[in-house]
């Protein structure tokens, strides 16, 4: 995305799946919002709207993958990368680890082009290449398949990302050291890859004309200002729940918690999504001030709706450390990771959802919190317990949930929030 950038295309950029990390990847390559494509959150018919909205205005839309190119939730419906690509009837790129391989790489190209002849593979690109003879190999191992080779890239340590338990490292935690290594990720691109047929490829994609992206109605003639969660250790919250809150009539208003001495004045709401306060619990342990605040907002009634990060903020204590204490329960770091879609059933009345209401979310998370709160029943193929805490006003849950296919939970909340003013 950066390097096409530089060549004064106009890029967008979408992830398959429920990510929050890649796309702030993308964003700052691109220098638009960060956008997703979800099937099985938003549903199949919500795609093209959604990949229409990412694209308005550019010339290009790039949408990376999701694990391997066939990966899904494995419950039979559509969900993987393959999935969205042919929803939109977009061309592949197919890049290739080629560290290990040298003739079996047609093997490999050959099972992925064959596997489902739906999906359109338009080129490969060769990643972590030893050496040009190595290149030349794989090159001619590939030619008889007849899908052509965009480009190689060598072996680098400097190209390698920084990750943690979750992932990357998120571009608000580390702003200058990410620019500077997209910078020598986007030199190595224009160096060892044809961007031209890249681009060429892409235009084989036919031209669609995308209906609107369904968003809420306004639920007062008032500006509706929420408070939302951001800073380093806040940076899980979809851009197409902003945009949803806005077409709500709501006007988020960020702060951070790490700093802030307490929540932005008039807020008639607080919106606390995922991160990683665990690596930030310090900082957000010592701003007593705001969880002070935070504690009487919720004590008053504000409506309050949590995600994972924000429910361990919200919980007593975090690893022993001292939090918001709006939740009657401890968060404890594991080392298990807790990961998948999810079907969750209301058991009580939310800010977002009636009780016997269901929703579809993810969780994504290596802690625990106990007591788990009976809030809603989460359930997957191999998945069935209670989560979160609820009242009328508050949500605090580990399910991250995207409005792109069905937007009336916002609705809900923003009405929540207007009423409670």
């Amino acid at each position: 995305m950066a390097a096409l950038r530089r060549r004064g295309h106009v890029v967008a950029n979408a992830k398959v799946g429920p990510d929050f990390i890649d796309p702030g990847y993308h964003a700052l390559a691109s220098g638009r919002p960060p956008r997703n494509l979800d099937v099985w959150l938003c549903g199949v018919d919500a795609i093209e709207p959604l990949a229409g909205r990412a694209a308005d205005g550019a010339n290009l839309l790039v949408v990376e993958g999701v694990m391997g190119l066939f990966d899904g939730a494995a419950d039979g419906g559509p969900t993987s990368t393959a999935d969205v690509a042919k929803l939109l009837d977009a061309p592949v790129v197919l890049v290739v680890d080629a560290a290990a391989l040298s003739t079996s790489v047609a093997a490999l190209v050959s099972g992925y082009v064959g596997f489902d002849p739906d999906v359109r593979v338009g080129g490969v690109i060769l990643n972590r290449v030893g050496s040009p003879g190595h290149e030349a190999l794989l090159r001619e191992a590939l030619e008889p398949l007849g899908v052509p080779v965009l480009g190689a890239l060598g072996r680098d340590d400097r190209l390698t990302w920084r990750d943690r338990h979750l992932g990357l490292v998120p571009v608000a935690e580390q702003p200058s050291q990410v620019a500077g290594a997209l910078d020598r990720l986007a030199d190595a691109i224009a160096t060892g890859i044809d961007l031209e047929a890249v681009v060429k490829l892409a235009a084989t994609a036919p031209d669609r004309t995308a209906g609107p992206v369904t968003l809420p109605d306004p639920v007062s003639t008032e500006v509706v200002p929420v408070a939302v969660a951001s800073g380093a250790a806040f940076t899980f919250t979809y851009q197409d729940t902003l945009d949803a809150l806005v077409a709500a009539g709501v006007e988020p208003v960020p702060f951070d918690p790490r700093a802030d001495q307490a929540l932005p004045a008039g807020v008639v709401g607080l919106l606390a999504g995922g991160g990683f306060p665990e690596v930030h619990a310090a900082d957000l342990a010592a701003n007593e001030p705001l969880l002070a605040d935070v504690r009487r907002h919720a004590a008053a009634g504000l409506p309050i709706w949590a995600e994972c990060g924000g429910l361990l903020w919200l919980c007593r204590s975090l690893d022993g450390v001292p939090m918001a204490g709006v939740v009657p329960a401890d968060a404890q770091m594991t080392d298990r990771l807790t990961l998948g879609y999810r079907t969750a059933h209301a058991e009580a009345a939310t800010p977002i959802a009636d009780a016997g209401q269901t929703l579809r979310g993810h969780e994504f998370h290596y802690s625990t919190v106990e007591p788990r709160g009976d809030a809603l029943t989460l359930t997957s193929r191999w998945v069935h317990r209670i989560d979160g805490f609820a009242s009328p006003t508050q949500l605090a849950t580990y399910l991250h949930y995207h409005p792109g296919g069905d937007p009336t939970p916002i609705q809900r909340f923003a009405a929540t929030c207007a009423h409670a003013r």
